[in-house]
């Protein structure tokens, strides 16, 4: 199941396949955690000569969502069977999963979290089909909130224009345009956002370059045709065909995967690799729009 296939309008929150609110028997009074800024981990240093601070790294720490003022109604007779979907839905795990919540015209955000903690009070109004004063609360180890929909982008390695065709005839025949190994990832959201990049072979040492900031990824390995090496920037590794690591084959002049970041707005990128690889070599940068 994709994150929020099962929403439908605003006002609904998705939990892997569980389905709260508008034209659900799960409704809720508020939301919190959603629009507020994550708390922060200050890098500041304060200054030893003088009033106020050296301004440091600003990190975020986990977000915490809460529905509250749950409100529960199923006829009398379906009321445990109801209460046991939502409980079987808010189980602790070792794994995040989807959490999506549509909330207003802006349509559906995505974050990956775990239920925490859910309380639902047992009073008179059970035994009628009605709970009242109920809640649920996800943490969210990345605070940020991502699009549905993963963007990808992607480019061959660079390969010469072919020129003028001879002898000369008209209309004049330039052959097929080379490529100049450039690629453009667009970050529509507020905050940095942590791509996937997968180098597919044949190639030898791949490289991905930010050509707006100069930060390189680069990978001493060579990958036959078939092979791919898969980076994940948020998790810092690097994985050749789905299997071993190989981040020992990160270069010298490689940045560390986790600062190689997709700022919001417009990315410029090159795919690069060693003279003797093969100009059917691509790379693919995978990625979600990111906010705050």
């Amino acid at each position: 199941m994709a994150p929020g296939d099962l929403i439908t309008r605003p006002g609904q929150v998705q939990y892997g396949s569980l389905l709260l609110g508008s034209g659900t028997p799960y409704r809720w009074r508020d939301v919190t955690g959603w629009e507020e800024l994550p708390a922060l981990d200050s890098g500041d240093v304060p200054r030893s000569d003088a009033h106020g601070s050296f301004p440091g790294v600003l990190l975020a720490q986990s977000r915490t969502v809460g529905l509250s003022g749950l409100i529960i109604r199923a006829p009398r007779d379906r009321i445990g069977a109801v209460l046991g979907t939502l409980n079987a839905g808010t189980v602790p795990r070792t794994d995040e999963i989807p959490f999506v919540a549509w909330l207003d015209d802006r349509g559906p955000l995505l974050a990956f979290a775990r239920a925490v903690r859910r309380s639902i009070p047992v009073g008179p109004g059970y035994q009628l089909g009605t709970i009242v004063g109920g809640a649920v609360e996800w943490v969210a180890t990345d605070s940020r909130r991502y699009d549905l929909a993963e963007q990808s982008v992607a480019a061959t390695l660079p390969t010469a224009e072919p020129g003028l065709s001879w002898p000369l005839a008209w209309p004049l025949g330039f052959g097929t345009p080379g490529s100049s190994g450039a690629l453009v990832a667009l970050n529509r959201g507020d905050a940095a956002a942590h791509p996937v990049i997968e180098f597919r072979g044949p190639v030898t040492t791949p490289a991905l370059i930010n050509t707006a900031t100069g930060d390189v990824l680069e990978y001493d390995i060579p990958l036959a045709a078939g092979d791919v090496l898969t980076v994940d920037t948020l998790a810092g590794s690097v994985v050749l065909n789905g299997g071993a690591s190989r981040l020992y084959s990160v270069s010298s002049r490689s940045v560390p995967e986790q600062t190689f970041t997709l700022a919001p707005g417009i990315t410029p990128l090159a795919f690069r690799a060693a003279p003797e690889s093969e100009p059917t070599a691509t790379v693919t940068v995978r990625f979600r729009s990111a906010y705050w």
